[in-house]
């Protein structure tokens, strides 16, 4: 089935025109990144050059994507936009809220019984408002978004940070807050800084027991965690043409653990056989008709260096596999090194769980990847030693596969655990026996994440992230320092065999099947259709708007807490059990900036409360502070707000009372979110004057009545000695996003205007 196909041949009708517009402005070839963007312009043709980097810039995206968690606040907010149904393709996905614990049949039902309030509610506000919804069961957001949605050259924004899969057939597919969704869903242009570029040029091709994750895997270790801030990765070259098109999406996918606004790759042949595969044939046949168009003009690709800001080589003959963590995604060790690395760092090798699946590596091509190796060992007569869990990417993927006999090979092993079609683990949605006892441990996985306490909770659990082929052979030895390349297994028998390499099937020979997609069609006319929320419930609450700015400096601000080093939306708004609240900004405001480690303490959710000396825990402080009418501050290092696109990092703060959050470096999507809900997001101007601030200090901001892009604040510190210091502040608010911070929220601002 093809969605949206009227809307994807409009878009492709004016795509030449458009583009050669661009080509024409811009003097010079262009990016496959440059054409979407300046095909996706709010106000048509392009008139002006963006500066990268500098240049915020309205866009029209074509769709919009939201998983069950953060579309719960979404959709409160687009409630009280005025609207009467969402301008462009949207849908919500059901797959957060599922906990991994027996296996799918039961979990599944469990979480349908634990969350029917949320379910109904998601549910009849899609059926009210022409939005898509996928029901529990039917499959990962981003796996769904690829086989039924996802086209070349089109642009999308979700509210997940993983959104970014997409790029994956072509897209480019970003990652926002829910308040930038409703922005797209009230018909209204969507601002983004216009992204730097970084080309990745790939050569060879993979072999053995290297993989599609290998390539992102050593990509987050040439540039870290923030080496991708504010650009789009756009991979090319032979090396790129040879990887299938499941295979670029787990590639774009991981790109959010680099901060990259998206990645993506130019049309191909593997999109082509994807599509045709998932039953869009009409969009293989319309994106035929501007082929070139839909990938970077032959001369960018031919002189990377002249036309990116940024090139990375690598080649795909001599990659190698690659295990990186733990706690942070872009320490990347490769395999062959890994005895020596955990011998070095004190790395447990003992592995009890290893975990296959998420929205990156749950496709029909890696399951046969993984499951040709656990095939083989049973063949040879090798036990696992670790208990092997899957997560299916959608309903599509594990009935294929059922049929196909992959599930059944899994279940050689007595220890594999089937999933739900759904995140689980991977975003700490995962009941592992033992996790409360918090012993020290390794655990493998092919999911994305790996920040401390993200899986199961438990600080001292080691994440590697690896491939679905490292994982399988990994679960096999039960030794994280395994190398299937070079080292031997014992079988039953007592004699040393080696596993073969890893084979798999990019799509199904037979096609893929699916008995029951878990889609509802959203009604024709919702307008009769009534969304009650009681205003009783503990998971849902309507949203009150937040107060317009009064015009005056911020002054006798307190500190609420200073932050020391990794502070991710995971520090600042826990997933795991907190997930249910998503949907009641107060109750899950308890878990605010609870995992943020006190820079005067070394301790997490204990700071000084100074109204009455007393220690306490974040969010009952903050409290405090707003019910004496009092104003806080949040102080962060590096890239704070590292992670998940989830707003309640930035609204949860403003519900509290803080008023500024004040770092040396943002994530982006964490910027933007904090911009959304009316607060002010500042950087030290000089990094240095993070280590002035003290834990009984008081804040004024004196010149905020000149608050004006361009143009640096001043905060005034007072010190408990009676000393001051005044320190300069960075911003990188526009003329419209200071109107969202005086109007409060952005929101603020569509409700008044949709009056």
């Amino acid at each position: 089935m093809v969605f949206d196909i009227e809307m994807i041949k409009q878009l492709y009708s004016l795509y030449p025109q458009k583009i050669e517009a661009a080509r024409k402005l811009l003097q010079k070839p262009l990016t496959l990144s440059e054409k979407i963007l300046y095909t996706h312009l709010w106000d048509g043709e392009a008139k002006e050059i963006y500066e990268r980097g500098a240049s915020y810039v309205d866009f029209a995206p074509d769709r919009v994507a939201m998983q069950d968690a953060t579309a719960q606040m979404a959709l409160l907010q687009f409630m009280q936009a005025g609207k009467q149904k969402a301008a462009v393709p949207s849908t919500v996905h059901a797959d957060h809220l599922i906990q991994a614990r027996i296996g799918a049949d039961k979990d599944l039902q469990e979480a349908i019984n634990k969350n029917n309030e949320v379910y109904n509610f998601l549910s009849s506000v899609c059926n009210k408002y022409g939005i898509g919804f996928w029901k529990p069961g039917a499959g990962i957001i981003h796996q769904v978004v690829l086989e039924n949605y996802a086209f070349p050259g089109g642009m999308m924004i979700g509210t997940d940070s993983h959104t970014v899969n997409a790029g994956g057939l072509g897209m480019v597919a970003i990652g926002v807050g829910g308040a930038d969704a409703v922005d797209v869903m009230a018909g209204m242009p969507w601002e983004l800084k216009f992204p730097k570029l970084i080309g990745v040029k790939l050569t060879g091709k993979m072999n053995g027991w290297t993989s599609p994750k290998d390539v992102i895997l050593k990509v987050a270790g040439i540039l870290t965690v923030k080496g991708g801030t504010g650009c789009i990765v756009e991979y090319f070259g032979d090396g790129a043409k040879s990887i299938s098109c499941t295979g670029k999406g787990t590639i774009c996918n991981m790109g959010a653990e680099i901060g990259a606004t998206t990645s993506t790759f130019g049309y191909d042949d593997s999109m082509r056989r994807y599509l045709s595969a998932t039953d869009r044939q009409d969009v293989v046949d319309a994106a035929d008709q501007i082929a070139t168009d839909l990938t970077g003009d032959e001369e960018v690709y031919q002189n990377p260096e002249k036309y990116f800001d940024q090139v990375i080589e690598i080649n795909l003959d001599t990659l190698t596999p690659h295990l990186n963590g733990p706690f942070t995604p872009d320490l990347a060790t490769p395999v062959a090194e890994m005895k020596d690395a955990a011998a070095k760092n004190n790395w447990p090798t003992d592995i009890e769980w290893a975990l296959i699946g998420s929205c990156t590596n749950s496709s029909y091509e890696d399951l046969t990847r993984a499951a040709s190796i656990v095939d083989d060992a049973v063949n040879k007569g090798v036990k696992p030693k670790a208990i092997l869990g899957i997560n299916p990417g959608s309903e599509q993927v594990r009935y294929t596969a059922e049929r196909d006999g992959l599930i059944d090979t899994f279940k050689k092993f007595e220890s594999a655990k089937i999933f739900t079609n759904a995140c689980g683990p991977c975003i700490g949605q995962w009941d592992r026996p033992g996790a409360d006892k918090q012993e020290v441990n390794s655990i493998v996985h092919s999911f994305n994440r790996n920040f401390r306490k993200r899986a199961d909770g438990n600080p001292n659990t080691m994440a590697f992230v690896t491939s679905p082929e490292m994982v399988a052979a990994i679960a096999i030895s039960g030794k994280l320092d395994f190398n299937p390349i070079v080292d031997p297994l014992t079988n039953e028998n007592g004699d040393n065999v080696y596993l073969d390499e890893p084979v798999g099937v990019e799509l199904p020979e037979l096609g893929f099947d699916v008995k029951d997609n878990g889609y509802q069609e959203p009604a024709n006319d919702g307008s009769s259709i009534v969304v009650e929320v009681n205003p009783s419930s503990e998971r849902l609450q309507l949203l009150t708007p937040f107060a317009a700015w009064d015009g005056a400096n911020i002054t006798g601000a307190k500190l609420l807490i200073k932050a020391q080093g990794k502070c991710t939306t995971d520090h600042i708004s826990m997933a795991g059990p907190w997930l249910r609240y998503r949907g009641h900004l107060d109750n899950i405001s308890n878990n605010c900036l609870i995992g943020a480690i006190n820079a005067y303490s070394g301790e997490a959710n204990e700071v000084v409360n100074q109204l009455t000396g007393d220690k306490g825990e974040v969010p009952a402080t903050a409290r405090a502070y707003k019910a004496a009418g009092i104003p806080s501050i949040v102080v962060g290092d590096h890239n704070y707000g590292e992670g998940s696109s989830r707003e309640h990092a930035a609204m949860e703060p403003r519900h509290l009372g803080v008023a500024a959050v004040i770092v040396k470096s943002f994530a982006r999507i964490h910027e933007t979110n904090l911009k959304k809900q009316g607060m002010l997001g500042l950087t030290f101007a000089n990094e240095n004057d993070y280590d002035l601030i003290k834990e009984e200090d008081t804040f004024n901001f004196i010149d905020l009545d000149a608050f004006a892009p361009k143009k640096q604040l001043t905060l005034e510190v007072l010190h408990q000695d009676g000393s001051s210091d005044q320190i300069k502040l960075n911003h990188t608010y526009n003329a419209q996003q200071i109107e969202w911070f005086k109007a409060g929220s952005a929101l603020n601002l569509i409700r008044a205007n949709t009056k």
